[in-house]
């Protein structure tokens, strides 16, 4: 069986384990495979992961005391930071070892090249200074590459939702809220490090909850999505401010110059409102139906997009039995299709998805697939009259379709 040595380590998976009753060390390592046999799929099998060397020998250490055994697991991995977690919490899922009840918990995940990275960064600052008293014109690129990698490092997720977001969202007085990874992590390249993103037009309570302790100004995309983006922020949270990328542009294409003029010219959340003709009503700030008319018909009323009018609201029925099948998907490169009552039409495979949903004409309430959401499966979803996309991922905004897109992770 195959062993990673210290060198070749990433991470370590430290765990600990109760289990009420009398079990030895070779029943809980039967259990860590046996339990999580065809959990994950093929690429994360404990045992192909442990033969190719991925995953190294699974060191157990247990006692007993009064009838009770406890110990501690360690596994060194070799796998990325994603796969390294996944595999940490598929060890939660063990609940019996032979006939005792047990209970495994992931006390952390250390990653074992943190002194080696702090030792090059320190390292790195030491020799910069160096080269900065030698420097020649053009070695500021040199001092950005290093500059931009780190902080692109610094990216986490925050609060229940995991948001991505910057590292300094707790110590900061100011946060920035953009709409998705791509621009908290070109914010993080040029330097800030106190964005979040909402991952979506719905607002996350983490930010919602933020607002009210925080100044928040809300950057988004200078493009139609990103004026409803503003009118469904300031609607839900606090908001104190509001800029916009430059017209046609999206946060996350933007120059280090172009950001800082954006916030240079942020206006206060109530004047954004006005000039988005919305009104504000009582204490919180109330939506119109639609955009203002235009000029040369005031008497025109204005019309909600027909998306706004016929997307579905989920309820919590319906959430809970998607949030079962797309965990279910994932790792398969399959889909379903659901009908009105959230009976399965088909299982098939990824690669048939658009051609299936092509030739059916009606009868399709709702598709879920182990993939990103393209706009080649929306538009096709449109004129089937599908109420529900749910994947993994999604390239498409949720302001682009009538459609109601959901990801994983808003389960």
């Amino acid at each position: 069986m195959a062993k990673i040595s210290p060198v070749s380590s990433k991470y370590i998976i430290h765990a600990t384990i109760d289990i009420e009753g009398v079990v030895d060390r070779p029943d809980v390592i039967g259990a860590i495979f046996g339990q999580t046999e065809g959990l994950l799929g093929t690429d994360l099998e404990l045992r192909e992961l442990q033969r190719s060397g991925r995953i190294g020998r699974i060191e157990v250490d247990v006692e007993t005391r009064s009838g009770k055994t406890k110990g501690n697991i360690i596994i060194p991995s070799s796998l990325d930071m994603a796969e390294t977690a996944i595999v940490g919490a598929a060890l939660e899922i063990i609940q019996r070892i032979g006939p005792c009840n047990a209970k495994v918990k992931v006390v952390d995940i250390e990653d074992v090249r943190v002194s080696k990275r702090n030792f090059v960064i320190d390292r790195a600052k030491t020799l910069l200074r160096r080269m900065i008293d030698k420097v020649v014109p053009d070695s500021q690129e040199l001092a950005d590459e290093v500059a931009y990698s780190v902080r692109v490092m610094e990216i986490q997720t925050y609060g229940r939702e995991r948001l991505p977001a910057g590292p300094a969202i707790d110590e900061s007085d100011e946060i920035i809220v953009v709409e998705g990874r791509a621009d908290v992590i070109n914010l993080l390249k040029h330097g800030f490090k106190n964005a979040i993103a909402i991952n979506g037009t719905s607002v996350p309570q983490t930010v919602a909850e933020l607002s009210k302790k925080k100044v928040i100004t809300a950057f988004v995309d200078g493009d139609r999505g990103g004026k409803l983006i503003v009118r469904e922020l300031t609607a839900v949270a606090e908001i104190d401010y509001v800029t916009f990328a430059p017209d046609g542009k999206e946060v996350e294409e933007i120059t280090k110059k172009e950001i800082h003029k954006c916030l240079r010219s942020r206006v206060s959340a109530e004047q954004a409102l006005l000039e988005l003709g919305v009104k504000n009503g009582g204490n919180k700030i109330q939506t119109k139906t639609g955009p203002r008319p235009p000029q040369r018909s005031p008497q025109r009323p204005a019309a909600r997009p027909a998306y706004q009018e016929k997307k579905k609201v989920m309820n919590d029925a319906e959430k809970k039995k998607f949030k079962e099948m797309i965990e279910n998907l994932i790792g398969t490169r399959g889909a379903y299709i659901l009908d009105q009552k959230l009976s399965i039409l088909g299982k098939l495979p990824i690669s048939e998805l658009a051609t299936t949903l092509k030739s059916l004409n009606t009868g399709v309430y709702a598709v879920l697939f182990d993939g990103v959401i393209d706009k080649e499966i929306v538009t096709v979803s449109e004129k089937t009259g599908v109420s529900y996309i749910i994947g993994m991922d999604t390239k498409v905004k949720s302001t682009e379709t009538r459609v109601t897109i959901k990801t994983i992770n808003d389960f």
